[in-house]
């Protein structure tokens, strides 16, 4: 404390000597600071309340996040866990979770980068662990994912090269039929932030990097819906 008290006493003198002379406004200070007395730098305290506080929404390991979840070996060893940071519903920045395939994990990491300076917000980012392995579950609770497991021959969810991203703002609606929205009561409303639309930045951040929107699907509007064709084997060595 003694040293701290010398240190803090030397830039004080120092200070003072760069401008105008004010002696006795200096010993005056001096002479109130003791060895016991803690000083705070008003530029300390600034800093401090202008950094944004970042809740956790997901904290697993690895393995957590891919337990129960029935992919083969193969398929596991294809997949990557990453942090993402967003800014979610409540006006705060919120840290999430994406299993993904690891052909595309740079891209998601910088399109969540993207979409956090672009002010665009995402709910929430949970492993779909979270939800039993539930694509129900999680798109009802407006949750952004990438892997979840199933028939490979008609999802790249199930080898992590999709992502859905604020399904209940983006809901699935059908072009064909009058089959309900998906997730169920969801509605388009694109004075929300978070939805999407044709020439949305998100969107075109998304096609300049190769990936396909669910918009331009057949039978429906999957407009939640991102993905992209996995490179061969070669390609990744």
């Amino acid at each position: 404390m003694r040293y701290l008290y010398q240190v803090l006493l030397i830039s004080i003198l120092i200070i003072s000597c760069k401008g105008e002379k004010k002696a006795p406004v200096v010993e005056t200070f001096i002479s109130s600071i003791t060895p016991d007395t803690v000083i705070i730098p008003d530029t300390l305290i600034i800093q401090d309340s202008a950094i944004p506080d970042t809740i956790t929404d997901s904290n697993y390991s690895f393995e957590e996040a891919v337990v129960g979840s029935g992919a083969p070996e193969h398929i596991l060893n294809q997949l990557e866990l990453i942090e993402v940071v967003y800014l979610s519903t409540d006006g705060n920045n919120h840290k999430g979770q994406i299993v993904t395939n690891i052909a595309i994990a740079d891209d998601i990491r910088e399109i969540f980068a993207f979409m956090l300076r672009e002010g665009f917000v995402i709910e929430k980012a949970i492993p779909i662990v979270k939800y039993d392995w539930s694509d129900s579950l999680s798109m009802d609770n407006n949750n952004s994912y990438s892997f979840c497991y199933r028939d490979i021959t008609y999802s790249k969810h199930a080898n992590g090269m999709a992502i859905d991203i604020n399904p209940r703002f983006n809901p699935l609606r059908w072009k064909i039929n009058d089959n309900p929205n998906q997730p169920e009561g969801a509605q388009l409303d694109t004075t929300i932030n978070g939805t999407l639309y044709p020439g949305h930045p998100v969107v075109e951040e998304f096609r300049s990097r190769g990936f396909r929107w669910g918009h331009t699907f057949t039978k429906y509007y999957d407009d939640h819906h991102f993905e992209k064709a996995q490179p061969s084997l070669s390609k990744l060595r």
